[in-house]
């Protein structure tokens, strides 16, 4: 209600409060458009994102008429084969307001790229690319995803709604061979040995896994672009066109024509020509960390490229964003990934964040032991970079809580834990985490339960808290940018303060209150007499002798200031 008051005066500021009479009708569309603007006006910072992070294949089909391409018709491994996920279902979704309500203000999703067009027995029966990771064609979408129209209007949809696109990209690796995916040429790839993940080069220079071809991306010799892909180019009408941007970026940049330039080049093209707002990066720990430097640095140049030919369409002054996936990176280890020969600072090369592979065993301990952890790791070892926290991921078989025990306390662990939050879908509505029959990470990829959503009570229950502190968290930067304190140990109070230039932000949190009436000490933080809002139960306070009393039967409350 709250919210809608603020609309409604921006709304008078905007038109004036004259009476004139309108259809209810266009009314109505008048304020939700000037409550949209309101809500995209909010400052953003990425330190403090709430980023939802899905499986293209795995989410929401918008549009089932792309569901089978390539002759993909092989009978897979349970949840190994395409499931008819795609671009415009991610589209749809933001249409409806589904990522607004649940607060998320960055989406990433698996690669769209075109992926391998055979099927694959890796020992687990036979998988279908999918995932993503498998590219055949970086400069092409692969059509069981849509089209580059499709990934255009994704990226316009989502900025109209203040929300950033994330793109995963792939530069460690092509997708394996099959019958109708031949091997890249050996200037380009490796195809052993197996890595052994004891040292530097035995974690760089090898295969991740057996029949996944590695990118030579530490070698400068320039190579001729593989024939397969010069014929594929050719029969689909845009030979002439590729090999003249690939000219252009040289001639521009001066890199040598080695492997790792020609995917730079195609994987910048994103943000040439969509305006993508950043990158998750695939398997950071397996590149040589200067290649992620070159590609931040034409990401860079693309993105303010982008910005300069689309002013208009610019959603702030923040920079491109990478967070790179280094396995089993945790936030303990600071700015440092010991490789156990060597130690590697990937913040110095490219990265603003990494992703934090630590909080879903931290989950375990107490709110505050965690909240103070990641407060001191986060102003001090990283000052200025900062971690995307997970509790569930799509390729960790050990995620906190598989069994979906404690919905409402991992939404409270990762949405008030200092650092960017990575939600993963199905993390909001309790999709189940173990499938029967299935084998090895396919567990983890089952399509987004919609029918529980709107079916089951129970999952309503969930969600609705999951959307509760997840738009908290994107009103407020403070929550996941800002420095943390402990007000109260019972009931638990702790409060966040974020300031940047002329921008502060100030809030304070309640957990596991009891039912009924409750006394939260705010003292020293809000000063007597302050009017607070607990947007939980949606309930106006004034602070008085140090302490703000509410009663209702929640467990959480919410403050901020009031408007």
């Amino acid at each position: 209600m709250k919210k809608l008051l603020i609309a409604l005066s921006m709304l008078c500021f905007v038109v004036g409060c004259k009476k004139v009479q309108k259809p209810a009708i266009e009314e109505s569309k008048e304020i939700a458009e000037v409550k949209e603007t309101v809500e995209n006006n909010k400052p953003f910072f990425w330190e403090g994102a709430n980023i939802y992070f899905l499986l293209t294949d795995r989410f929401n089909n918008g549009n089932p008429d792309n569901d089978v391409n390539f002759s993909r018709t092989d009978s897979t491994a349970v949840l190994r084969g395409f499931e008819g996920g795609d671009i415009a279902g991610i589209t749809q979704k933001i249409e409806e307001g589904y990522f607004t309500d649940l607060g998320i203000n960055a989406i990433w999703f698996t690669p769209v790229v075109e992926q391998v067009h055979g099927v694959v027995d890796e020992g687990t029966g036979k998988t279908y690319g999918y995932h993503g990771y498998w590219t055949k064609d970086w400069t092409a979408i692969d059509p069981n995803f849509g089209d580059k129209q499709e990934l255009k209007k994704l990226v316009k949809t989502a900025h109209a709604k203040g929300i950033r696109i994330l793109l995963d990209v792939v530069l460690n690796h092509t997708g394996p061979v099959t019958e109708m995916d031949p091997v890249w040429p050996d200037n380009w790839v490796r195809t052993g040995p197996p890595c052994e993940f004891t040292t530097y080069e035995n974690t760089t220079a090898c295969t991740l896994v057996k029949n996944l071809p590695d990118i030579l991306t530490e070698s400068d010799e320039p190579v001729e672009l593989p024939d397969a892909l010069l014929a594929k180019w050719k029969e689909e009408g845009r030979l002439s066109q590729e090999l003249d941007e690939l000219h252009l970026f040289f001639e521009r940049t001066g890199y040598p024509r080695a492997p790792r330039f020609y995917i730079i080049k195609w994987i910048t093209d994103y943000i040439n020509e969509f305006g993508v707002d950043g990158f998750r990066v695939d398997t950071v720990k397996h590149v040589n960390e200067n290649a992620w430097a070159e590609l931040r640095k034409e990401a860079d140049y693309s993105f303010e490229t982008w910005k300069k030919k689309h002013p208009d369409e610019v959603l702030d002054n923040n920079p491109f964003y990478m967070v790179g996936e280094v396995y089993n990176y945790g936030i303990s280890s600071g700015r440092l990934f010991d490789f156990g020969d060597k130690k590697v600072d990937y913040y110095e090369n490219g990265f603003k964040s990494l992703i934090n592979f630590e909080l879903k065993t931290d989950a375990a301990k107490d709110y505050d032991a965690i909240f103070k952890k990641y407060n001191y790791l986060l102003n001090t070892k990283l000052d200025g970079k900062s971690v995307v926290n997970y509790l569930t991921s799509h390729d960790d078989g050990s995620p906190f809580d598989k069994e979906r025990k404690k919905p409402f306390h991992s939404a409270n662990i990762l949405l008030l834990t200092p650092g960017a939050s990575q939600v993963y879908y199905g993390d909001e509505t309790s999709r189940p985490l173990i499938i029967e029959g299935t084998e090895g990470d396919a567990t983890l990829r089952s399509f987004m339960n919609w029918e529980d959503l709107d079916s089951i009570p129970k999952i309503k229950k969930i969600h609705k808290h999951w959307q509760k502190l997840g738009q908290f968290r994107a009103n407020h930067p403070a929550i996941g940018a800002g420095k943390h304190k402990r007000l109260a140990k019972a009931p638990y109070v702790f409060s966040r303060m974020y300031i940047n230039g002329d921008y502060k932000d100030k809030v304070a949190v309640g957990l596991d209150l009891p039912k009924g009436k409750k006394s939260l000490w705010v003292k020293g933080f809000f000063g007597e007499g302050t009017k607070l809002y607990d947007t939980y139960s949606e309930t106006e306070v004034v602070v008085k002798n140090g302490k703000v009393i509410l009663e209702n039967d929640f467990d959480t409350a919410l403050l901020e200031l009031m408007e």
